[in-house]
């Protein structure tokens, strides 16, 4: 822990509408996979703490759900519970938006920053896909009167372009602190955790548009084998049927493919030999029910 003076420490939330990459952002800057990642919006279902450890500061980033209109199923509700409880902890916030155009669900999400009273940097993301270059002038101009931001960074968190002018932004928002982690420290997660996300994230990879949504992951076995291999068994929570047969596929070959991408993921992420073993079970409509988000690590009220 550092206890030097001026050394700065504190949380920054990160947020934005669904499918701005706040999650991409996040493994960019830490420099390292943390959250999972799919071209699917909404794939970020919790609050994941990421620290980022500098001289001279020690950041707290919070990736968060995107926000959205969803107040019906309690599945939607908690995901936007884990967003706004991250803004209310924050000390200042990192609104990621689409360089490409500015929507009522960034104006939205803006609202909620400006009613916390946060010291907001914007973070214009994929300006790799923004040609030319001088597309991006106009958007500049029109956000700039949005708000008082603390500062306007355009930047590629998949090419980790300009990622460099935002790192000494965010520090100097941040209050005078000891750092509240050891420096090599870059979650509170657990590895089971991550495990059962990276799960997931295969699951929506390999499911795409046939099933992105109703499918969820529950670890109950981690064990160390004598072998020194680590053994997982998780469970794969779909709302019918007819969606356990989608994931299974003919034969099994769907499942053991996504089970054979998983545990190669997993291998490198965990730096081990990982056995994962996989079931899939159904619970009818477990996005509408209000125990399973409990169940799987959302704070439920």
């Amino acid at each position: 822990m550092s206890e030097r003076a001026g050394f700065r420490c504190g949380s920054v939330v990160i947020a934005g509408r669904p499918n701005v990459g706040k999650s991409t952002l996040l493994n960019a800057l830490l420099g390292q996979k943390l959250s999972i990642v799919t071209p699917r919006a909404q794939t970020t279902r919790q609050r994941i703490l990421g620290v980022l450890t500098r001289p001279g500061c020690q950041v707290l980033l919070f990736d968060t759900p995107g926000l959205h209109e969803g107040r019906g199923r309690p599945l939607n509700q908690a995901m936007n519970r884990e967003a706004l409880a991250a803004i209310a902890g924050a000390d200042a916030a990192l609104l990621v938006a689409d360089a490409a155009r500015w929507t009522e669900a960034d104006e939205a999400v803006l609202a909620r920053l400006q009613a916390a009273a946060l010291p907001v940097v914007l973070v214009l993301n994929k300006v790799d896909r923004v040609r030319p270059r001088e597309r991006l002038l106009p958007l500049l101009q029109d956000v700039a009167g949005r708000h008082g931001f603390a500062a306007i960074v355009p930047v590629s968190a998949l090419r980790g372009d300009n990622l460099e002018r935002l790192l000494p932004v965010i520090g100097a928002l941040l209050p005078e602190s000891a750092a509240l982690f050891p420096a090599d420290q870059i979650t509170d997660r657990s590895e089971r955790f991550l495990a059962g996300e990276i799960l997931r994230e295969q699951l929506m990879l390999a499911l795409r548009e046939e099933l992105p949504y109703g499918v969820a992951v529950q670890i109950e076995r981690w064990e160390e084998l004598p072998d020194g291999r680590l053994a997982i068994d998780a469970l794969i929570w779909v709302e019918r049927e007819s969606q356990r047969r989608i994931v299974i596929g003919a034969g099994g070959e769907r499942l053991k493919a996504i089970g054979r991408s998983a545990r190669l993921e997993l291998n490198r992420v965990l730096g081990r030999r990982v056995h994962l073993a996989t079931w899939v079970r159904v619970r009818e409509g477990w996005t509408g029910d209000d125990r399973l988000p409990g169940q799987l690590g959302f704070e439920v009220r």
